[in-house]
Parts: structure tokens; C-alpha cells; sequence
């Protein structure tokens, strides 16, 4: 078959980090080829550099056989290579359509022909079973629909070569069904593609070999059917790790959350929560399952402060606190963990020190008469990053835009964590994170528990729900269909109760 695309002996260096040493892949024509590392392992970077946005310090690449420069994207779209980034690069109030033909517009005399356009799009949508509508604005399809629209941007192009980093970060569990389905057509369509991730799991599912890299070093290249997800987990994270972490009954004590009857309104002013009512208490961990869009984000909201609930009552530590503001409520105890990193858990253009103590920075030890105290920030920061294993080329004064998407999740997780918070709301915590740090999260969320703290758990990953929760409440269209006890159910269960059969109730 030969090589469709080979990386020899790459080297990149950043300031205070060797992103890449000596790194080799190969790429076989019509195969999926997975990259996998941990978070910050320099996996990005490497696919970068194919695409053109960096170039090797050291090292070559050949396409087709042949040596080449790739000196910035538009040389890889030549080539025939394409690139869907973790964070799309889409604007909101273009169309599809327009997205699409951005900077390869096709024109009549002057005009821009975007008919002709959208036909191919369809033509080309069709084809790959990627359903998308051409005239859909960007802003109002859902992020599964967005990654299609990137999928479809490469092909426009007629890429023949596919990037894919971390595609299923922010997908549901039905998307990332749907996706596995569109690579697969990809590669009967005569398309190779390398995908980066560090979910096991669908590595297993989709790729034919894996390639892993950790801390910057190529570990090896492995046959996927032959070697099990144990195995390549130890590969990248350079020890054994545990996918189920192993916690004690929970020993329940008194309520620290109560809802009642909360109603909570979505921002198209539609109820997205309805009549809904829950109890968390100190000592356990309560998880919320259900499909992405029932009512979490709101529920979440309401609870930190960042929507106004309709009506009902929240109450922290038997006192309602639904007229308290968002500061208030740190002060009083909650942490929360948000769902999205980037806007609401960072400021990304702020250092990690700065971001560190974004809830706290004027109190004690860190000002005093209104002057911020650096030297405490400093040393407040080091060792949250330090307990985190959060990796940064400069440390505590990296600017947070800097950092892989798995080392900013770690940051807030520390942060929230070192807050030491009675009630800790923990929002998808382990989306974008590998095993080894996953295991790590597990084990400081059960430990929090365990000291006596009430955590709720919002995820869309129902092993995650169904291994560290110890009661399960189940959301269907904002409504509470039912609550289990983690020990007693099992993924298929709470799968049907997601689609909105009540318990006992048979499919």
C-alpha cells in the first residue's frame, strides 16, 4: 500500500518545553491511524506541523513518497491535507455554506456564486451521509453539526489526507456514534485519516493502528485488534491505571443541597427544568445522567447563581439561597466546576497564577489594603499546578491560552478542589482528559466525598456516572425521571431512563 504521508524524527521546541522529540509516524494509504497521549504529550503539535502552522525545528516530512516543506495551511490544503482543530474555526452568523467556501470562493465575474456552491456541498454531504443543510447559520446547529461542517470544509477542499484532533471532546455519545459511522465511510471513499485522542475506547472501535507518544517521545506503533486498551493505556501514561476506582459505601449525613420544585427557564425562555426536586447530602456523591439539552446547564446554573430560577427553592445548609450572588455563594461554600472551559472556567488570556485565584484574589493572603500580594499568589498557584500535575512550558506565569485543553481542565479542577468547597458542583470534569488523569480526578472527587463534602456530578459519560456516583438522578426533557442507587443499576438501565422510560417499566 505504502505511506500516504510519513513524519520522521520531528523535533519543535517551545520556550521552557520540548513539545516534540524525535517523533515518527507513518500513515498508511486508507487507514485509520490513531495518535494517542496524555494531555500536553504533544500530540497537537505534531499534527500542526503537518497541517503547516509550525514548522520542525529539526526532522522531515514526506506526502506521497516525497520530501516536503509544508510551510503554512494553504500549502497542506495543496497537498491534499485537511484539518478539523478541537475548537472550530467557524463564523456564528455565516452560513454553512458560506464557512465553507471561505478563502476558495468560487465566483462569477465578480459575484460570489454561492448556489453553485451550496450544490456541491449537498452533492458532497450526500455522499458521505454527513446530512447538512447549506443555508443553516452556524450559530443555530448544534456542535455535532458544526464538526460535520468542518468534515465538509476539507472535503470542499478535496483533501485525501484527515486530521481529526480530539473529535469527540464535545460530542454526545449518539454523535460520537454517528461520527465512527462518517470515518468509516470516509476510508471506503479512499481517504486516510489520523485522529487524535486519548479515548481508548474508540480507538478500540475505529482506528487499525496507534501510534503513541508520551512527554514529547515517540513509545511505539501498535496493531489495534491485537493489543487491548489495558496495554495502550500503560503505553501512554508510562504506568498501570485503574478504570474503575475503587471507594468505600458512602456513609450519607446531613442535607447540605435541597431543590424543590425548581423551575428554571432556557435563554429561548422556554422551561428547561420543570418542577424538579433533589436532595444532596454530606458524604455522597450524587451524579445527573441524561442526553445533552435536558435541563443540566440550567439546573447547574441555577444552583451557582448564573440564571435566575423561575421559581421553587434552592437551599445550602437548610438556608434558601436563591437571592444570594454568584460571590456569595463561594464565600458560602459552593465550588463549581463548569462544563465549558474556555468561557467559563478561564480567562484565557490571564496567567495561571492570575487564574488561580480568580474567586479569591481580595482576601487574605493574597491583598491586603486593595494591593494584590504576588509572592502568596505565587506560592498558592505552585502548588495547586504542582498537586494538579498541570504542564506548562513557563509554570505558574503562562499565559492560560498556552496550555493543551486537558491542562486547563486540570487548573480549574485543582482550583475548585483547593477551595476546599462544601458543595462541589463538578460539571463533565474529565471531558478532554486521559486515563491517567481521569483516574487522578476520580480518586480527589471520592476523596472530597469522603472527608465529609456533598458533590453532584453532571456528566454526559454514563460510565463515569455509574463508577463514581453513589445515587443516580436521571433527567428527561427537565424533568426527574427517576433516582437509583449507583450499586443496583447498570448502563442499560439508566440508558432507557435517559430516554425517558420510567424505572420498572420495561423497554
Amino acid at each position: 500500500m505504502g505511506y500516504v504521508v510519513e513524519m520522521i524524527n520531528i523535533r519543535k521546541e517551545f520556550p521552557g518545553v520540548v513539545a516534540n522529540d524525535d517523533i515518527t509516524l507513518q500513515l498508511e494509504q486508507g487507514e485509520i491511524h490513531a495518535l494517542l497521549g496524555e494531555n500536553g504529550a504533544g500530540k497537537s503539535t505534531l499534527m500542526s506541523i503537518l497541517f503547516g502552522m509550525y514548522q520542525p525545528d529539526r526532522g522531515h516530512i514526506k506526502v506521497h513518497g516525497k520530501e516536503t516543506r509544508i510551510a503554512n495551511p494553504n500549502v497542506a490544503n495543496d497537498l491534499g491535507i485537511g484539518m478539523v482543530h478541537q475548537h472550530f474555526k467557524l463564523v456564528g452568523n455565516f452560513t454553512v455554506t458560506e464557512n465553507i467556501v471561505l478563502g476558495s470562493e468560487l465566483r462569477k465575474g465578480p459575484v460570489l456564486d454561492l448556489k453553485t456552491a451550496a450544490k456541491r456541498i449537498e452533492a458532497l454531504s450526500k455522499q458521505y451521509g454527513l446530512n447538512v443543510d447549506p443555508y443553516a447559520k452556524i450559530e443555530n446547529i448544534s456542535v455535532g453539526m458544526q464538526q460535520r461542517v468542518e468534515i465538509l470544509k476539507m472535503l470542499y477542499r478535496n483533501a485525501e489526507i484527515l486530521i481529526f484532533d480530539e473529535p469527540t471532546a464535545v460530542l454526545t455519545p449518539q454523535e460520537i456514534d454517528e461520527l465512527m459511522k462518517i470515518m468509516k465511510n470516509l476510508i471506503q471513499e479512499g481517504k486516510s485519516i489520523i485522529v487524535i485522542t486519548h479515548k481508548l475506547k474508540e480507538i478500540k472501535a475505529v482506528a487499525d493502528r496507534c501510534t503513541v507518544i508520551r512527554r514529547g517521545k515517540t513509545i511505539g506503533t501498535v496493531e489495534v485488534a491485537s493489543t487491548n486498551e489495558q496495554a495502550m493505556a500503560e503505553m501512554m501514561v508510562g504506568r498501570n491505571v485503574t478504570f474503575k476506582v475503587p471507594k468505600k459505601p458512602a456513609v450519607p449525613g446531613e442535607v447540605v443541597l435541597k431543590l424543590d420544585n425548581l423551575n428554571v427557564r432556557n435563554n429561548k425562555k422556554v422551561l428547561a427544568l420543570s418542577d424538579f426536586s433533589l436532595e444532596v447530602r454530606a458524604g455522597e456523591i450524587v451524579g445527573v445522567a441524561g442526553v445533552e439539552g435536558n435541563g443540566q446547564s440550567e439546573l447547574v446554573e441555577a444552583i451557582t447563581g448564573l440564571r435566575k430560577a423561575e421559581s421553587g427553592t434552592i437551599s445550602y445548609n437548610g438556608k434558601d439561597i436563591s437571592k444570594l450572588s454568584i460571590r456569595e455563594r463561594i464565600y458560602e461554600g459552593i465550588g463549581h466546576i463548569p462544563e465549558d472551559r474556555q468561557r467559563r472556567g478561564l480567562v484565557l488570556d490571564y496567567t495561571l497564577e492570575e487564574n488561580m485565584v480568580l474567586e479569591v484574589y481580595n482576601k487574605q493572603p493574597f491583598a491586603k489594603r486593595g494591593i494584590l500580594r504576588r509572592s502568596a499568589i505565587r506560592s498558592y498557584a505552585d502548588k495547586i499546578l504542582k498537586s494538579f500535575d498541570v504542564r506548562s512550558g513557563q509554570g505558574a506565569v503562562s499565559v492560560v491560552r498556552s496550555l493543551s485543553g486537558g491542562n486547563q481542565q486540570k487548573a480549574i479542577i485543582g482550583r475548585e478542589i483547593e477551595l476546599d468547597p462544601n458543595l462541589l458542583i463538578a460539571v463533565q470534569p474529565t471531558r478532554g482528559l486521559d486515563v491517567g488523569s481521569i483516574e487522578y480526578i476520580h480518586k480527589r472527587l471520592i476523596e472530597q466525598r469522603d472527608k465529609g463534602k456533598a458533590v453532584l456530578l453532571v456528566s454526559l459519560e454514563l460510565d463515569e456516572i455509574l463508577n463514581v456516583s453513589d445515587r443516580i438522578a436521571v433527567l428527561n426533557h427537565g424533568q426527574l425521571v427517576g433516582e437509583v442507587a449507583a450499586a443496583e443499576t447498570n448502563e442499560n438501565e439508566i440508558g432507557l431512563m435517559m430516554a425517558g422510560v420510567q424505572r420498572g417499566e420495561g423497554a
